[in-house]
């Protein structure tokens, strides 16, 4: 049985039907398998553990604000949200929806919420990107210190900073070395199941301001249902079954693929496509898909790396170790209007840089960690467009073009083009 959900102007979120088949005593459970439209295709996902129990506490509300996980990550979406759907939210329910939430939906904890119009205007980061705010302050001892700070929301200062982050999603989590974007939630000496409690919890207490921890049990049970879902798109509108004619696209084959680190070919998925012969319906755009595939695996960089130097799981390309990269999205130069800027002052060489997300500096202190963030897995992109930690790129076009700009890859038109074709078939 599949659960099939439409991408339409007038979409009602899942996570909105959700919410309230829960309330209403309606369904139990959704089908282990779920496919949901996007704007290139259909992706799915399949749950290893079987049917989905919703009962389990990842959709139940457990705070004192009405929101549950799946408020942010929602199964039509890539397990994550995306603004035309949060958008469909706040029309259906006039910003009333458990996901608009001044703690840290909104631009500040303190704008106005009192009408349908200015809470348009308070969860307009929200609403836009489809990023939350995070509220986080310099570690006692860094390296550098906050000389001034630019919010146009009037809220952060030197010693609270707002940062705004896209939810990563909930799926695919037998590939991840790194939790959160800048791997506040991974822990030394612990294993992902750990962490992954860890954060649950830490959402549950912060998200939806709960008064209470969760208990061993429902941590156990929100960490074991995460830990079985694959998402990966299933069918392409160009290219068809992405297992089709031998490639090993889709869920299924993820769901078996073991999760390991790789130089050179890091992707194998389409192989099978780089020598279809005869004018098949899909063949151009297959053979597109297994060119980019090429070109991620092999594309010389500067000359010294390639994509899948830094995205290096075995056909999953999150990354099989820690590492924290600086693709410049964060800079001042990349600043688009809502974010704040922050002017950071390294103290022993007095460099300054000016920056809207410190990222992983955040944790460690260190200045040369200003503005790196974790390498993401990509499978099931196009599910879950803006990309970025701050959603920067409102396509895959543009996140091609932002690391050509920075590496210097030097892609023509055709390769743009093919390279898009691979990373939104993943």
């Amino acid at each position: 049985m599949t659960s099939r959900i439409s991408r339409t102007p007038r979409l009602v979120a899942l996570a909105f039907v959700l919410v309230a088949l829960i309330g209403a005593g309606g369904p139990t459970h959704l089908p282990p398998v779920i496919d949901a439209s996007n704007e290139t295709g259909v992706a799915r996902t399949l749950s290893a553990a079987g049917p989905i129990d919703l009962s389990n506490p990842f959709f139940q509300s457990l705070g004192t604000n009405g929101r549950s996980c799946v408020s942010c990550h929602a199964p039509g979406e890539g397990w994550s949200i995306v603004p035309a759907s949060v958008r469909n939210r706040f029309d259906r329910s006039d910003g009333l929806d458990p996901i608009f939430r001044a703690n840290d939906g909104s631009n500040s904890p303190y704008a106005d919420t009192s009408t349908v119009e200015a809470r348009r205007a308070a969860y307009s980061m929200l609403l836009s990107r489809g990023v939350i705010r995070v509220g986080m302050t310099v570690p006692e001892g860094a390296e550098f210190v906050v000389d001034a700070v630019d919010d146009p929301h009037g809220y952060a200062e030197p010693g609270r900073l707002s940062l705004y982050r896209r939810p990563l999603p909930t799926t695919n989590l037998a590939f991840l070395s790194t939790l959160m974007w800048d791997g506040r939630e991974t822990f030394d000496g612990q294993a992902l199941h750990f962490d992954l409690a860890h954060q649950a919890n830490g959402a549950t207490l912060g998200h939806a301001q709960s008064a209470e921890a969760l208990t061993p049990e429902q941590a156990e049970a929100i960490v074991r249902f995460e830990t079985a879902l694959f998402t990966a798109q299933l069918r392409d509108v160009a290219a068809g079954e992405l297992s089709a004619a031998g490639a090993d696209g889709g869920p299924k084959a993820l769901t078996s693929q073991e999760f390991v680190g790789a130089t050179g070919r890091v992707f194998t998925l389409f192989d099978a496509w780089a020598d279809l012969s005869g004018k098949g319906p899909f063949n151009a755009a297959r053979g597109a898909v297994a060119r980019g595939q090429a070109i991620f695996n092999t594309r010389s960089l500067r000359g010294s790396f390639t994509c899948s130097s830094c995205h290096n799981s075995v056909n999953a390309g999150s990354r099989s170790t820690m590492q924290f990269l600086d693709v410049g999205i964060a800079s001042e130069a990349a600043r688009a209007p809502g974010f704040p800027l922050y002017t950071l002052r390294c103290l022993a060489t007095g460099a300054v840089t000016r920056t809207t997300d410190p990222g992983r500096a955040l944790v460690t202190g260190r200045c040369q960690d200003i503005g790196r963030f974790k390498i993401p897995t990509l499978r099931a992109l196009a599910t879950r467009a803006p990309y970025f930690h701050n959603g920067n790129a409102e396509t895959l076009e543009q996140v091609v073009d932002t690391y050509d700009a920075r590496f210097g890859a030097g892609f023509t038109p055709t390769e743009r083009e093919d390279l898009v074709a691979f990373l939104r078939s993943l």
